[in-house]
């Protein structure tokens, strides 16, 4: 463990020398006061990682001295040292904040012990802290990229709903952001500190997903060996996810239906309610509304969950994001794998913005991905993107001749190499033109003949 600074507050000079010196052989930073008022009136917040002190001391006791250093500083642990541990004394300086409460004549090893466990304590909070914010700043409305006027606007709708407490319904085409949308959503609303729990509805089989959202007592069913906490208990406090929420089977719309209304349900198996407060976001790439009609989806449940309604629209309707989207995925992929692509080439981005992604951003990414796996040069070219999506190779206007001898020269390349099993010298000869020109052609449209004969 890293040094620490540690405050000593003790009216017993020589007991606060001796913690002194154990703590400083450990390598900590360690100031020790005889006078409990002016250890309170230097402290800090941030300057300080731990504070010991003694609880009975003249002029103020340490349970005055707790109280003045957690008002200050919330979140310091505080160790409190007596020679007379009472129960109720425990409680009080617990109730107060404390961290641990040590009793007096103690061992060194006792003292480094309890340090230990409080700063490791401290560091678990610091680094959850820090897990929080980049968790906030992950899903700040800033960071969602796009540009589109589209994107703008739904986010400008999403940072209204997501101060207020209320259902959302999500609906869009899959793999186009939806739980990114419900994740930016609770991260900015005032239950961003709690639980945010994400379930696919369409991936759990019917038999098992009321289990799943509402837990169940041991012996409830078969296989039911322990007692389990369901999903919605998890998020208590927070935000459950349902995604794909048309596919949860009748019985489970019902019961929660009742979660919404009553802020309650039964775990299986369980005689007894559970409490729970839980805002619910939902989604779903089916059209629900037509589902009511069918009777597969309950009616009241489906007017509860759709208080607001958030569509997020396809990919192909974000033209402007694509580009944003494709260097934001190369940069991921090259901090993940040490690579160092530069982008995709002028054409094989024209072709990108083109292309319908009928699997949305989640599509893109994968394609970028495989992309760069298999990139040998600096950019991902279009021959390379072609491997993964369909495209025009030569792009560009199709009355253009330019660009029309473009095309007929990539159609003819890939005859030609394949005609001749991939041998350049044989193609050459085939073709009647020189080694040299044939390579010129290859590189120009960025075409490789290891790709052309798969």
């Amino acid at each position: 463990m890293s040094a620490k600074k540690i405050m000593i507050i003790d009216d017993e000079e020589g007991l606060g020398r001796m913690m002194a010196t154990i703590l400083m052989d450990e390598g900590h930073g360690v100031r020790a006061f005889t006078d409990p008022r002016e250890a309170v009136d230097l402290f800090r917040p941030g300057t300080w990682d731990l504070v010991i002190s003694d609880i009975k001391m003249p002029g103020i006791d340490g349970l005055e001295v707790l109280q003045r250093i957690k008002a200050a500083d919330p979140e310091i642990p505080v160790i409190m040292i007596t020679a007379f541990a009472t129960v109720d004394m425990s409680i009080q300086a617990l109730r107060k904040g404390a961290y641990d409460m040590l009793t007096k004549p103690f061992e060194p090893d006792e003292l480094l012990f309890r340090v230990r466990n409080a700063l490791n304590h401290n560091q678990l909070r610091e680094e959850n802290r820090q897990l929080k914010q980049k968790l906030a700043n992950k899903f700040n409305f800033d960071n969602i990229i796009g540009a589109s006027t589209a994107l703008q606007r739904l986010l400008e709708t999403v940072e209204k709903v997501a101060v207020r407490d209320t259902s959302v319904l999500i609906t869009g085409e899959s793999g186009s952001g939806k739980e990114l949308i419900a994740q930016a959503i609770h991260y900015n609303s005032p239950r961003r500190e709690k639980p945010f729990m994400a379930i696919n509805c369409g991936a759990i089989p019917d038999s098992v997903m009321e289990s799943e959202l509402f837990g169940h007592k041991k012996g409830a069913f078969t296989g039911a060996d322990t007692d389990k906490e369901g999903l919605l208990k998890a998020a208590d406090g927070g935000t459950l996810f349902l995604d794909e929420v048309g596919n949860l089977p009748l019985n489970v719309q019902k019961t929660l239906l009742r979660v919404l209304q009553e802020r309650e349900f039964r775990r299986v198996g369980d005689t007894s309610a559970t409490k729970v407060d839980v805002r619910l976001i939902s989604a779903t790439n089916s059209d629900l509304e037509k589902e009511v009609e069918q009777g597969t989806f309950r009616e009241d449940l489906y007017y509860r969950l759709n208080v607001i309604n958030l569509h997020l629209p396809p990919l192909r309707q974000r033209k402007p994001d694509i580009p944003l989207l494709a260097a934001h995925f190369i940069a991921e992929q090259n901090k993940k794998f040490k690579t160092d692509i530069k982008g995709l080439s002028p054409e094989a981005q024209q072709a990108a913005s083109d292309y319908a992604w009928p699997g949305n951003i989640r599509q893109l990414k994968n394609v970028i991905e495989a992309c760069i796996t298999v990139e040998t040069e600096d950019q991902i070219s279009l021959a390379t993107l072609a491997r993964f999506i369909e495209t025009d190779q030569a792009g560009g206007d199709p009355n253009d001749y330019n660009d029309a001898l473009a095309r007929f020269e990539i159609d003819y390349l890939r005859q030609l190499l394949g005609a001749a099993n991939g041998n350049i010298e044989e193609a050459a000869q085939k073709a009647n033109m020189n080694m040299a020109t044939i390579y010129r052609k290859l590189k120009k449209y960025g075409l490789r003949k290891e790709d052309i004969m798969k």
